[in-house]
């Protein structure tokens, strides 16, 4: 009797520690996955045409830069300009889009992959995408393949009113159609959480139809409020980016796939007395509190990996015949994440001093004025003593 009681009660502590191991495995999974989803996504889209609308093409390419350097991949990003700047007859540096005056941050690069150009940008294609009503040729990079474990970034800039945004100044898309947009990915399980970011005149406006959860919007300015162009170029001859994206990528710059920072950071990045305009946004449909959602959450792209100087073996029975390296042999410095551009050195920094270069002109002219000197000292029967 007494034996059996002790297997008893061995067997009910040994089913304690199991449930509170187990509770504790839980738990620790549950805070790694915290955010809930397994893949980010990203529509960029800019919606306006014409050279003196290139810092729209700017700022989308700003993003694009930014998303893909913390880890979104081209084949998770659409893409959509409506206008080439780069090719454009007017850019004085071809194949070139600059999104500072120190013309030295190229965000056109070598390997961008615009997924709809030109007049491929239409308010039909950006619903199509969205909701995933694409007709069955479209090629894999022009579709949105999300589910409902990603998180989707959309970004969208260009020229808009009180509750509208055009596209290509010849058709618009409203607020309720919008709206109803990301009701329909809602019911078809197409995401997780959604940030909507809209930098344009009156962009809270875009935003207030809203009404599908887990949706967080941004804009540059409030209803009845313009969105203010920023760093002229003379050079160029326009505007290089708008205010509220300008000050967006300076605060991207400092982030690196391992930040913590939240988006309650992103909220306070351009005050008014930067952008004059003033920046809004809206979370009550976001379940989430905005503190605890990191930005990589959604500029950035899941890494559910931990890193580990150890041999771990997965099966028990080879772990006696495996050596662990010495000591010695492990890397003493810590590990980080390479820094790809010096982007801020490149925004904070001021314009170099340009070597001057007498223009062909002058040259000629000085030419001509020495010898209409000659000529007035000497007059033409010197010319023989010349030739």
């Amino acid at each position: 009797m007494a034996a059996r009681r002790a297997r008893a009660a061995a067997a009910l502590l040994l089913g304690c520690c199991g449930a509170a191991l187990a509770s504790g495995v839980q738990d620790q999974a549950e805070q790694f996955f915290k955010s809930g989803h397994t893949n980010n996504w990203a529509v960029l889209v800019c919606t306006s045409r014409f050279w003196f609308n290139y810092r729209h093409v700017a700022n989308t390419l700003s993003v694009y830069r930014s998303v893909k350097r913390l880890g979104i991949p081209d084949s998770h990003i659409v893409l959509m300009l409506a206008d080439d700047m780069a090719c454009n007859p007017r850019n004085p540096k071809p194949a070139t889009v600059f999104s500072h005056k120190n013309m030295e941050l190229n965000v056109y690069g070598d390997d961008v992959e615009v997924d709809y150009r030109s007049y491929e940008v239409t308010v039909e294609n950006f619903l199509r995408v969205l909701t995933g009503r694409i007709p069955p040729g479209t090629p894999r990079s022009k579709r949105l393949l999300s589910d409902d474990r990603s998180n989707i970034l959309i970004y969208m800039t260009g020229h808009g009113g009180n509750g509208f945004l055009k596209f290509q100044d010849s058709e618009e898309i409203t607020n309720v159609e919008l709206a109803d947009a990301f009701e329909q990915m809602w019911q078809k399980r197409r995401y997780n959480e959604l940030l909507f970011i809209i930098d344009t005149c009156q962009g809270a406006s875009m935003y207030e139809r809203f009404y599908s959860p887990n949706i967080m919007a941004l804009a540059s300015s409030q209803v009845g409020e313009d969105s203010l162009s920023h760093q002229p170029d003379l050079g160029i001859g326009v505007h290089l980016m708008d205010r509220y994206t300008f000050y967006v990528l300076e605060f991207l710059e400092e982030i690196h796939p391992a930040s913590q920072t939240n988006m309650n950071d992103l909220f306070q990045v351009c005050p008014k007395s930067l952008c004059v305009s003033t920046p809004g946004h809206r979370t009550d449909l976001f379940q989430r509190d905005p503190q605890n959602v990191l930005i990589t959450d959604f500029f950035g792209s899941v890494r559910k990996v931990e890193i580990t100087a150890e041999t771990i073996s997965l099966d028990p029975n080879l772990a006696a015949f495996e050596s662990k390296p010495p000591k010695d042999e492990l890397a003493a410095e810590p590990l980080k994440y390479a820094e790809q551009l010096p982007v801020a050195q490149i925004i904070h920094q001021k314009p170099k001093q340009k070597d001057w270069h007498p223009p062909g002109g002058f040259i000629l002219g000085l030419w001509a004025l020495i010898i209409m000197v000659f000529f007035k000292t000497y007059g033409i029967k010197h010319m023989k003593h010349i030739f």
